[in-house]
């Protein structure tokens, strides 16, 4: 990548951050806090629009030949981040959101952008049959998309992991020689950084679902250009924390016989803002697990599939018994009913003692 156009970037996301955080309140682009929310104040949001508005305008006037070459792909981040700013004005429905991610997958499907393959298992090609292609396709895009942007609770986490992610990409397209990867990886960590100058804690400005939906999509995307040279289960480590964190939550909802999509606080990051209350240490510490698990996902990367696929489920099911929210309450209930047998066992005594040695309150009244 030129230096010029890296440095441009940057400064024009600079910039662009600079004005959404100064003129957010104007547009209507601010967060209010709720029940669900972890900041108290009110925070400007559509740090995304500040993002994709650097990447386009730059891209447009010092790498114009590859934004046309590529027309059809950043339409289809186009669509996506459209929905963001729909969101983030209107909070529009799911089924909305999905509609806008269907065509901008069916748009990349159309340029060959797509899966088609599970992997190897003991030596043979898992080959998904034509008819299935799109769907699993849309599904995983959409599942993903969706899932970066449930991890978006903490000052800086989102993007933190986010970056940990295009790093790990980066690598894999300069080992591949793969110059659009490199580009778009190379874009998007530029953005990151500017943004996280503001996003960092305590936040001046959040990304918004322009900016989560937008940056799950591409993830998406990179994950899918990457099969052709890595083995498709080793992505689910470079991707790990959101896809983790997606699958512990439904899993526990369905649990309790509730709908998968109902919102709660019973994320990975809150449960690690619970135990010591600290965002930069719960950052840090997400940040530093998905850094692990990228790193060995690119460690894995033509190993046998299977071994990844089991891997990794065992890795959910060692997540899903640690950071589960009924642990607190158990150990509560378990001191409560300890505190209670104690008492009951004291109680005889008390009364005993109580006869023999009568209040002085009991004997004046008597």
């Amino acid at each position: 990548m030129d230096l010029t156009f890296i440095l441009t970037l940057f400064l024009t996301a600079l910039a662009l951050h600079y004005v959404m955080v100064d003129f957010a309140l104007y547009f209507g682009l601010v967060d209010i806090p709720n029940e669900r929310s972890m900041h108290k104040t009110k925070i400007a949001r559509g740090a995304g629009v500040a993002m994709f508005l650097s990447i386009m305008s730059v891209q447009a006037f010092l790498n114009y030949d590859h934004l046309i070459t590529y027309a059809p792909i950043y339409g289809a981040i186009s669509l996506v981040f459209i929905i963001g700013v729909l969101d983030d004005f209107y909070d529009v429905s799911p089924r909305f959101k999905f509609v806008f991610i269907f065509f901008a997958t069916a748009l990349i499907y159309f340029n060959g952008v797509h899966i088609d393959t599970l992997g190897n298992y003991f030596g043979y090609e898992i080959s998904l049959p034509v008819i299935l292609i799109f769907p699993f396709t849309f599904f995983a895009i959409a599942g993903f998309t969706n899932a970066l942007n449930l991890i978006d609770g903490l000052d800086g986490l989102a993007g933190s992991v986010a970056l940990i992610m295009f790093v790990t990409f980066l690598v894999i397209g300069i080992t591949y020689n793969d110059l659009f990867i490199i580009t778009l990886t190379s874009s998007f960590i530029t953005v990151l950084l500017a943004f996280l100058l503001f996003n960092w804690h305590p936040a001046k400005i959040f990304m918004g679902d322009s900016g989560s939906l937008t940056l799950g999509f591409v993830i998406a995307l990179l994950s899918i250009l990457s099969i052709k040279y890595i083995s498709p289960a080793s992505i689910l480590f470079i991707i790990a924390i959101p896809l983790l964190d997606t699958f512990i939550v439904m899993t526990r909802r369905i649990q309790r016989g509730q709908s998968p999509f109902k919102a709660d606080k019973n994320h990975i990051h809150h449960f690690l803002y619970g135990i010591k209350g600290d965002i930069r240490f719960t950052v840090f510490l997400l940040l530093s697990i998905q850094a692990i698990f990228s790193i060995i996902g690119f460690q894995l990367k033509n190993s046998n599939d299977f071994l990844s696929i089991f891997l990794f489920g065992l890795l959910f099911f060692v997540f899903l018994s640690l950071f589960d929210q009924r642990l607190k309450r158990r150990k509560s209930s378990k001191k409560t009913k300890k505190h209670k047998r104690a008492l009951r066992g004291k109680i005889p005594d008390m009364l005993e003692d109580e006869i023999t040695n009568p209040s002085p309150l009991y004997t004046e009244n008597v």
